[in-house]
């Protein structure tokens, strides 16, 4: 089989689309048995380093960037102990018979160094063993040595993308409420984590009722619901300097923020008397503008990623529906037609899905669907699967699950596109309502 035919049908089996151009140009294997995909198999023998505090940072950086590959679904490392040898030199080309011999097709190459101030620098290179070659640019990074993690992140992204086409997704982080203590006395606050559930920070304590954080576009604030009135209010906090800001002049109860693309807008929605709406606020001027107007439901908001339309969860036609609209309001056209009832949308990072909660026949499913509707597919199922948010490629999707019963918890899982590679997200407590941010800047 073709080298370029074999990267398509994994690409493709996995839901991630067709290869860019660029991906094209490369030689790369991947084998395809009987039309099922198998991970691609992978070398990341350790980066080789200048000194032993340099050692010990690029062992820890080989566990995050093997870690955040294998995670994917897309690739199988071969164990260390496999290496007929290893790269002791990061200017020499690598022995490529030895790594054609244990039948890696990608091969990682780099070097970790301190330099005279103590400052990281990491080097980097991809080859492809069976074509003998670099697959791009060799690339360099630095940055204090606390910033490890992060930079083994960016090498993460840089493999994902010359391997796949894609965007990665690694150096991001996620949002969500942490949860602590009995069913009946669950206390909740806000945290932050990297997107493989590493450097868990809490930005509330356990005082106030806390739901639902999102993002800012430069994932330097988030919004957020707060009981901390007795009612539902939308705040937003600096997620750095722990800066809160209150919406005093909108009256009623008010929840399910979310940021518009320019940052500077948010939708949410706001209950007066019985009824309930989504209106939009603008953050410098504080004025709000009503979207709808409507005796029905009307919450969960998510922008487009232009901005221009934002899709809803609606019970207007006599049952929770997803309908799209005009950002700035107007007739609003429905987009839900299958069996049960459907909420929380989010449209994808890309544009071309919406990721929602479907409830049908007791179960709760996190499924994508066209903007039209059209080709919905359901990616779980479970007692409780709820919250769908994007990874920044529109690649794969965060959620929350929890579990029946007296001591039922709930706890973040993962899934990519195609329904694959379900797994869970370790936190130290459980957790619930995770909203992911874009790439790190």
């Amino acid at each position: 089989m073709s080298v370029f035919i074999r990267l398509m049908a994994l690409v493709l089996a996995l839901g991630l689309g067709a290869p860019t151009a660029q991906a094209q140009n490369r030689t790369f294997k991947i084998d395809v048995t009987g039309g099922i995909s198998e991970p691609l198999p992978i070398a990341t023998p350790f980066f080789v380093a200048n000194n032993q505090t340099a050692l010990k940072i690029a062992q820890d950086m080989n566990a995050v960037i093997t870690a955040n590959l294998i995670n994917t679904g897309l690739f199988r490392e071969i164990p260390k102990e496999a290496h007929i040898s290893g790269i002791t030199d990061f200017e020499a080309t690598p022995q490529f018979a030895d790594w054609k011999a244990i039948n890696a097709q990608a091969l990682t190459t780099g070097s970790v160094s301190l330099d005279g101030s103590g400052r990281l620098v990491v080097q980097f290179r991809l080859w492809d063993v069976f074509a003998e070659t670099a697959m791009g640019e060799g690339l360099q990074f630095a940055g204090g040595q606390a910033a490890w993690r992060r930079i083994a992140h960016k090498v993460s992204d840089a493999i994902y993308a010359r391997l796949t086409g894609e965007t990665g997704y690694f150096d991001s982080r996620v949002v969500f409420v942490s949860e602590s203590g009995p069913k009946d006395d669950r206390k909740k606050r806000l945290a932050i984590m990297d997107q493989d559930g590493a450097n868990v920070q809490f930005l509330t304590d356990a005082k106030t009722l806390v739901l639902a954080p999102r993002f800012s576009p430069t994932a330097k604030d988030i919004l957020f619901t707060t009981y901390s009135n007795g009612k539902p209010q939308v705040n937003a906090m600096n997620v750095d300097t722990g800066q809160r800001r209150s919406f005093p002049d909108l009256s009623g109860m008010s929840f399910a923020p979310r940021f518009a693309p320019d940052g500077q807008t948010v939708a949410l929605s706001i209950t007066q008397g019985s009824n309930t709406d989504i209106y939009k606020l603008n953050l410098s001027t504080g004025a709000s503008q009503r979207l709808t107007n409507s005796p029905a439901i009307e919450t969960a908001p998510s922008f487009s990623p232009d901005g221009s339309q934002i899709v809803f969860e609606s019970d207007r036609g006599g049952s929770q529906q997803l309908y799209v609209m005009s950002a700035n309001g107007g007739e609003a056209r429905r987009i839900s037609f299958g069996k049960g009832r459907y909420g929380t949308p989010v449209w994808s990072p890309r544009g071309d899905l919406v990721a929602f909660t479907k409830m049908q026949g007791g179960r709760f499913h996190i499924g994508v669907m066209r903007l039209d509707g059209s080709q919905e597919r359901l990616l779980t199922a479970s007692f409780l699967d709820e919250g769908p948010t994007w990874a920044p490629n529109g690649r794969v999707l965060m959620f929350f699950r929890e579990s029946p019963g007296a001591n039922g918890a709930p706890q973040l899982y993962s899934v990519d596109v195609s329904g694959r590679n379900l797994r869970r997200i370790n936190t130290p407590d459980f957790a619930s309502d995770p909203a992911w941010s874009g790439l790190l800047k």
